[in-house]
């Protein structure tokens, strides 16, 4: 293996470049790509159950959250007996798999990137009508899959291959990883091509065999995502793909004995569900299951009175209403010293007001829909309560239209305990707090059950050196918007019930899906 490994030379990784859509032809590529993927609305899609496809009779649909009367695919609804079958044929797959060189894994990653890069309109169409994303946003979650994909082939190559250990006198001794075995990768919607394909391929390329439950959202992405991976080399076999509901499907994948780790993105109730069902062992398993949980967030941004008040105030919005506020990384809390707070917030409402809010289709529009209707009446019933709990600034209520739009929503004014303060809404609902110094601030910011990202904005050196020892948080911006973290530059995960701060986009995260494995020979005296 190491001989084929030296034979691979890439070139040093760097992140793929956004589209700039003011370009004409730009543009059109991407009007054109609307229009086509428009044209294949209401498709059926298969699942894949050892490399065989399969047709259920009982059916599920994704539609359009800015039009939903709009069918975007049709899916199979999977029983827990095709689930079962599922992880048994993933683990029958994973015998001839994990014996493939690891340079050839590594070269369908990097094919599956140029595909992805040859169709990136299309991908980007096809995320703007399913999950609600406007342009730039879908554009971001494309080019994070390639960056995923191209960032852990190389991963991959470097870990390939016996690793050095320190050398003992009389032996000959190495290290090397190797693949745990089946995996189960239970995505979430709000990423549904990046999170979906890094969990995706960072299993397959470290040669373990993977079921894919795609979210019931967006399924759609992961079924293009998944021929994707078929035409780049990945094995039929090696990649199941099935549709169903969690709590029947969900369970079976987690629970079999033969399930040997759970890859998952999504809210902290279900990473916690599946850590408990995770730990209990089963008949027939012979591991302690391992998990990859990336669940909530209560993000802040703290903006102290020697900050640059307009940089503060572009950053808060952009954190807080980019993807309509659904991302785990979204500032939900802006907290502010109360020496500028009058300041900030007039000039945080008046920035707001110039936010335009409907189909994502539309690129005049900044805001697209939450995705579905259970989740606006989520975000609207907080609102309620915010109401109540502090003073509405702007918002509070539905946009116009069919969709599930719902207006950029700032309440201020806010106790630091107080529910919208403390629970995740994961929608366009800002929770403006006063904090009486910079203290205080990082008191409040480190007051919630979570830990994922958080942001500061001041111009003292000192405040911004104690903040980075003292925000307990896994990703911590300074002078920036606290989303959009980049692969590579920026190893994504947090703390506390943010899950197991899994680091995608690192250089630990593969260590993840591999387990190492210590060879010492005694040498002939």
């Amino acid at each position: 293996m190491a001989t084929a490994e030296a034979k691979i030379h890439v070139s040093e990784f760097s992140n793929e470049p956004f589209i700039d859509f003011s370009k004409p032809e730009n543009r059109k590529a991407m009007e054109d790509a609307l229009k086509k993927v428009a044209s294949e609305f209401g498709c059926e899609y298969p699942m894949y159950i050892g490399g065989q496809k399969v047709i259920t009779a009982e059916k599920r649909t994704s539609t359009n959250p800015s039009h939903p009367s709009q069918v975007i695919g049709i899916f199979q609804t999977a029983t827990p007996e095709m689930a079962t079958q599922a992880v048994e044929a993933a683990n029958k797959a994973f015998e001839s798999w994990k014996r493939v060189p690891a340079e050839q894994r590594a070269q369908c990653l990097f094919r599956a990137a140029q595909i992805l890069r040859d169709r990136k309109c299309e991908m980007n169409a096809l995320i703007c009508y399913e999950a609600g994303k406007t342009w730039p946003e879908a554009d971001g979650d494309t080019a994070e899959t390639i960056d995923f994909l191209e960032f852990y082939g190389r991963e991959m190559l470097r870990l390939a291959g016996p690793q050095k250990v320190t050398p003992m006198k009389g032996e000959k001794n190495h290290l090397v990883y190797i693949p745990l075995g089946v995996g189960v990768v239970i995505p979430p919607w709000n990423f549904p091509a990046a999170i979906m394909g890094g969990l995706v391929m960072a299993s397959l390329v470290t040669g373990n065999t993977v079921v894919l439950k795609p979210a019931g959202d967006t399924p759609t992405v992961a079924a293009k995502f998944v021929d994707i991976a078929f035409e780049a080399g990945i094995p039929k076999e090696a990649l199941n793909f099935i549709t169903g509901p969690g709590a029947t499907v969900g369970d079976v994948l987690v629970q079999h004995p033969k399930t040997r780790y759970i890859g998952f993105t999504g809210s902290k109730e279900v990473g916690l569900r599946i850590s408990e069902l995770a730990g209990k062992t089963v008949p027939g398993q012979i591991w302690i299951k391992r998990t990859v949980l990336e669940m909530g967030g209560k993000d802040s941004i703290i903006v102290d009175e020697e900050a640059d008040i307009d940089s503060a105030v572009e950053g808060v919005v952009q954190s807080a209403f980019g993807y309509q506020g659904q991302k785990c990384s979204a500032c939900s809390r802006a907290i502010v010293s109360e020496k500028i707070y009058d300041s900030f917030v007039e000039k945080l409402v008046t920035r707001t007001e110039k936010i335009n809010v409907g189909p994502s289709e539309d690129p005049s529009n900044y805001m697209g829909p939450v995705v579905s209707k259970s989740a606006m009446n989520t975000i609207l019933d907080y609102i309620e309560v915010g109401k109540k709990e502090g003073k509405l600034l702007h918002g509070g209520g539905r946009a116009p239209g069919d969709g599930y739009f719902i207006q950029p929503t700032i309440i201020a004014d806010v106790h630091p305990k107080a529910r919208i303060s403390q629970e995740e809404i994961f929608g366009p609902v800002l929770t403006v707090i006063k904090a009486r110094d910079f203290d205080q601030a990082l008191e409040i910011a480190n007051n919630t059950e979570f830990g994922l990202t958080g942001g500061v904005y001041s111009k003292n050196p000192a405040k911004l050196e104690k903040a980075q020892e003292a925000f307990h948080v896994g990703n911590l911006y300074l002078n920036r918007k606290c989303t959009g973290a980049m692969v590579g530059a920026h190893p994504f995960g947090g703390f506390n019930m943010s899950g197991t701060d899994s680091k995608t986009g690192g250089k630990d995260y593969l260590l993840l899906f591999l387990q190492a494995k210590t060879v010492a020979e005694k040498l002939p005296s």
